[in-house]
């Protein structure tokens, strides 16, 4: 179980689930990555014959959860005063003894403390994974994140993940961390799947004219999500003279008012009222992707994965990320390869010049060597970012704790 490289995937159909009780722990079942990989292994164990339970508040993928074979248990896991937190652990003990649960498994610091307890008073397997890279500079913080390095397997989401949880918690950790990358479900993300009828609908929610090439940036707005580096860099392509560009910032505010009015005070500025297009929360994301012609994820914060640039590849859109963080290991680009092996651009993070550069190159790639692009990149997220394959890992890690706890014959 040790080691950082992906083991191949352990057989699913072989991992002796049928009939266990999997219980996962997450605040919320809203949009983003732990999310949307909950209902994932949710619906992985229900086809194996499992019981995938989620204890959680509730959320938009609640009704997916549940049409694909899961079970939400409601449950105030997004507690984080420190009362509510331990109370907590009798009740989700009580709980998991109630439904005979056999394994935990927390996505989210203050769930996992709740879940750790409750593992703990009932000598079940305890299971993490670490979707992102917590900042934590003071020792009560530090502390508090370490939760997520306590499992008895340590999931990290990618290798810089996993370098980040052996540097800051290395006593909890230990060699017990697993690299799995986030799965991309290659039957939807692929063009095939992707009627041209939903690709028109969109853009025309959008406001974008047929003509417009769209640059889209789909990330909640946050100031670490880079959508004022992208802003200033459409101003820069469009004094270069750039033409037909359509700037799409799709993204959930989520209550993050003051933002948005910075972002807009930003796009009039520039004189972008018309180019930038800010257009919230988005729930078609493979018609998305095919809607754009190139995707940017500028980040100026390391991310722990890269899922947009993950997707966006799978179908056939090329990508400009930023150096930093978790990213660069989706998206192949120079020095590691050479520049025809690219399925993508990385630039420094906060470069609004280089951004605009590399926007501009891939807007004006030729129909080969786009198309050249899109078979790397979809062939390079078929090789390491498969759901199948983070399913199969997920579950051999599940098998494995659980055959380690069966006593001997």
């Amino acid at each position: 179980m040790n080691g950082e490289s992906r083991s191949g995937g352990f057989p699913a159909e072989r991992a002796p689930l049928s009939g266990t009780t999997i219980l996962q722990i997450i605040p919320a079942l809203d949009a983003g990555g732990a999310e949307r990989t909950t209902v994932d292994i949710a619906a992985a164990l229900a086809a194996l014959g499992a019981r995938a339970l989620v204890a959680t508040e509730g959320g938009r993928l609640v009704g997916e959860l549940q049409a694909k074979g899961g079970t939400w248990l409601p449950f105030p896991a997004g507690a984080k005063n420190p009362l509510a937190m331990a109370f907590n652990v009798g009740r989700l003990a009580r709980l998991c003894r109630r439904e005979g649960v056999h394994l935990i498994h927390a996505r989210s610091r203050a769930p996992a403390w709740v879940g750790l307890g409750a593992a703990r008073r009932l000598k079940l397997p305890f299971v993490t994974t670490y979707h992102g890279s917590y900042a934590g500079r003071t020792g009560v913080k530090v502390l508090y994140n370490s939760v997520m390095a306590r499992g008895d397997v340590v999931i990290a989401n990618s290798h810089y993940t996993a370098d980040l949880i052996r540097t800051l918690h290395p006593e909890q950790a230990g060699d017990r961390v697993r690299v799995i990358h986030r799965g991309t479900d290659l039957a939807a993300f692929t063009p095939g799947a992707v009627a041209p009828a939903r690709v028109e609908a969109l853009r025309r929610a959008w406001g974008v004219a047929p003509h417009e090439r769209v640059v889209l940036l789909a990330a909640r707005l946050t100031g670490w999500k880079g959508q004022r580096v992208l802003i200033e860099a459409a101003a820069l392509m469009r004094d270069r003279g750039v033409p037909d560009i359509a700037i799409v910032l799709a993204g959930d505010p989520q209550g993050r008012a003051a933002y948005e009015r910075e972002l807009d005070a930003l796009v009039a500025a520039r004189g972008l009222d018309g180019i930038v297009h800010r257009v919230g929360h988005c729930t078609d994301m493979p018609a998305a992707f095919r809607a754009a012609s190139v995707v940017a994820v500028p980040s100026v914060e390391p991310e722990a994965f890269g899922r947009s640039a993950v997707e966006a590849q799978a179908l056939g859109t090329p990508v400009v990320v930023s150096d930093l963080g978790a990213v660069p290991e989706t998206v192949l680009a120079p020095p590691e390869v050479p520049a025809g092996q690219r399925t993508g651009w990385r630039v420094p993070p906060g470069d609004a010049t280089a951004l605009a550069q590399a926007l501009t190159e891939a807007l004006s790639l030729g129909a080969s060597a786009r198309d050249a692009m899109i078979r790397r990149g979809r062939a390079h997220v078929e090789a390491h970012f498969s759901l199948e394959g983070m399913v199969g890992d997920t579950l051999g890690v599940y098998a494995d704790l659980l055959r380690s706890r069966m006593p001997p014959g």
